[in-house]
């Protein structure tokens, strides 16, 4: 009996240390860092980034991706762009109450834009853009006195642009271009401000900020939350008398969407590539660059699944495509959007097939299926500069850095100047620079870009590009130049050099970007402090150089920036060892 009740107390003993154990763990964490951790629990992809968010920590200040302020701990910053996050936003967000910067664009977020934003009254920058949000955009986000930079635009947001937006005195840049909105453009307050650039790629949008005339030949009509409830009601009486009909052509609707869906995604959640090519395939061949029969290219592509896959991006996701003899080459799946897409890709991919530079990824052709083109590129085995650069960057000293820099420069001077058409890229950085075994660098993705007829201006206005590489004016207008181009490039050399991505933590927590980080380092005369200490080998003769370099593509002033021809010749006379060039020859200017 004795034996028994000691038995007992050592159950209830251990019962009661586990439970001041989870206790404790679960009152570890800081109310900023939970409302972190259920936004964690809604995001059901990445790349990784948030593995190190840990629920024990004391707070969130040490994730990656969160700052926080120095004294009070609690969450100002949450930095993470571009990292494949996918899934919903948490409504947690909205308890971070003195988050100060959001930066959740390029990534895979879908759902709706949460209510709760409202709440982050101290939030000054708010970019979102570049994701698949629907719904509407919150009234609420009008309750943010504070916000300066509000970008909304590339997703799939719908309904009216909400007044209260109008109560936003302080902001200065704004964009909700590319999505789906309608109705007449608020007046109030500071919407007044924003021009047609702010608000591109919204058919159905008027208002004198866009110089269409609601009244006029314009839309005229509105749509709302509330609008659609009285929609609904109004038609009640007309569902209950088709209420047959109606169930049956949801079931045919029903019918015809499964089939849909499944010849579109596969078996394999979208990652097998059997049910592209099973049916009506055909492959397109540029100059004999594919030695192998369609037959024999397109039985590999129907062996293609998840297990393949080396990448994704903005343009689609890339699949590893092994030949029987050896040969490699990377395949990139991009799915069709609409009814003209085949007649604007195969115009494009033509040009693009007859683009060959040594500094440029390789087109070899095409699989041209009935939901997606597969691009069959060049496979380069050092992965994307992004990759070396911010996860094994001890292996690149000094010589490879400048050798990586040398490449991109020569690729995207030949982009500008001697290609035909010319072409701006639009959105140069480290994850579309491309390495081969040597470190010898290679400009990808450019084909996705505009493409510019020599009778052309040089100047479009599509929005693109990624947050940190864009220019100051590109920003603002909209307006993509070579000199953008150039822009983007002086921050990619300065990543280079630094190790650091633009975005990086360590100064825009000092209010800095990378430019502005440069800039600061000069002015103290520490600008050796910017070079990556993972780096060997630094030539302080050739840092000069390239810093000055570097400090003129990323002049704050569009005509003060050299051409890109002018950049390669500024760094193989005075960065690189001085001879006349093997690969590039240009007299444009």
């Amino acid at each position: 009996m004795g034996g028994f009740s000691l038995k007992i107390r050592e159950l209830l003993f251990s019962s009661v240390l586990l439970l001041c154990i989870f206790s404790r763990v679960a009152l570890a964490l800081s109310p900023d860092g939970q409302a972190l951790v259920n936004f964690r629990i809604s995001v059901l992809g990445s790349d990784g980034v948030l593995k190190q968010w840990r629920p024990e920590d004391s707070d969130p200040c040490g994730w990656k991706g969160v700052l926080c302020d120095p004294k009070s701990k609690r969450v100002i910053s949450i930095i993470l762009p571009d990292h494949k996050l996918s899934g919903s936003i948490s409504p947690d967000i909205g308890k971070l109450d003195q988050l100060q910067f959001l930066a959740l664009h390029d990534n895979n977020f879908y759902g709706t834009i949460p209510a709760a934003l409202g709440n982050c009254t101290k939030l000054k920058s708010l970019f979102l853009q570049g994701n698949y949000l629907s719904g509407w955009i919150p009234d609420e986000l009008g309750n943010l006195p504070e916000l300066e930079n509000l970008d909304l635009s590339s997703n799939s947001l719908s309904g009216n642009i909400p007044p209260s937006l109008g109560k936003l005195n302080n902001l200065v840049s704004f964009n909700v271009s590319t999505n789906f909105l309608v109705g007449q453009i608020p007046t109030d307050g500071h919407l007044a401000n924003f021009g047609n650039d702010s608000f591109l790629g919204n058919r159905n949008l008027c208002g004198q900020q866009i110089s269409q005339d609601c009244e006029a030949g314009g839309p005229s009509f509105s749509w709302s939350p509330v609008a659609a409830q009285n929609q609904s009601k109004n038609g009640r009486l007309l569902i209950s008398a088709s209420a047959t009909v109606g169930a049956l052509l949801l079931v045919a609707l029903m019918c015809f969407w499964g089939c849909f869906l499944y010849k579109r995604l596969g078996k394999n959640d979208g990652k097998s590539l059997a049910m592209d090519v099973c049916a009506g395939a055909s492959i397109v061949m540029f100059h004999g660059d594919l030695p192998y029969s369609s037959k024999d290219i397109i039985k590999k592509l129907e062996t293609l699944n998840g297990e393949h896959i080396i990448g994704s991006g903005g343009f689609g996701t890339v699949y590893k495509l092994a030949m029987d003899d050896g040969n490699v080459f990377a395949l990139k799946r991009i799915i069709k959007m609409n009814e003209g897409f085949d007649r604007f890709f195969e115009r494009e991919l033509e040009i693009l097939g007859s683009i060959k530079h040594r500094y440029l990824v390789n087109l070899r052709g095409y699989c041209n299926s009935p939901t997606s083109k597969l691009l069959i590129y060049d496979f380069l085995s050092g992965g994307s500069l992004d990759e070396v650069l911010h996860e094994r960057s001890e292996q690149l000293d000094w010589g490879a850095r400048l050798t990586v820099i040398m490449g991109a420069a020569k690729g995207l001077a030949y982009l500008h100047h001697d290609c035909s058409p010319r072409v701006i890229h639009r959105d140069i950085k480290a994850s579309n620079i491309l390495l081969d075994g040597n470190f010898e660098a290679r400009v990808s993705d450019f084909g996705l870009a505009k493409l510019l007829g020599d009778e052309e201006s040089h100047i479009t206005t599509i929005v693109a590009g990624t947050f940190g590489y864009l220019a100051p004016e590109y920003m603002q207008s909209g307006r993509a130049t070579e000199k953008t181009d150039v822009y983007s490039f002086g921050v990619l050399v300065l990543e280079v050099i630094s190790g650091k991505r633009p975005t990086d933590a360590s100064y825009i927590e000092k209010g800095f970007n990378i430019v502005g980080w440069l800039n600061f380092l000069a002015s103290e005369n520490r600008r050796m402090e910017i070079v990556d200490p993972h780096c060997e080998r630094v030539q302080t003769e050739s840092l000069d150089a390239l810093l000055s370099v570097a400090t003129q593509c990323v002049s704050s002033s569009p005509d003060d920036r050299p051409t890109m021809h002018r950049v390669v010749q500024i760094l193989e006379s005075e960065v690189m060892t001085p001879c006349p060039s093997d690969f590039y020859d240009s007299n444009s200017d």
